[in-house]
């Protein structure tokens, strides 16, 4: 993690192929220590500096809400598309 930005938010950096992390992309992470992690959000360091305070204030509430959610409210969420379980080697990575 690259910085914590409270309630649950998460920076980090990734690597562009060939230029390093500094030259990369941004991700915005929503964590739940020992429990869930929700990618909302990534962007390239070219296109724009940071994010806004604004726009951080806005996932503090993201994150608070869905973490807020119930096992089957996700499920539903997941079974209309709203937002996709990812799964590594046939493994659901939120189990």
């Amino acid at each position: 993690m690259d910085a914590d930005l409270g309630g649950g938010v998460l920076k980090q950096r990734l690597a562009r192929p060939g230029q390093g992390k500094s030259k990369g992309y941004r991700t915005i992470i929503l964590h739940c220590a020992g429990h869930r992690a929700f990618f909302v959000y990534g962007f390239a360091k070219s296109d724009r500096e940071n994010i806004r305070m604004d726009e951080t204030a806005q996932f503090k509430k993201m994150a608070k809400h869905i973490f807020g959610l119930s096992e089957a409210q996700l499920n539903t969420l997941i079974a209309n598309g709203q937002i996709e379980e990812i799964e590594s080697n046939d493994e659901k990575i939120s189990k």
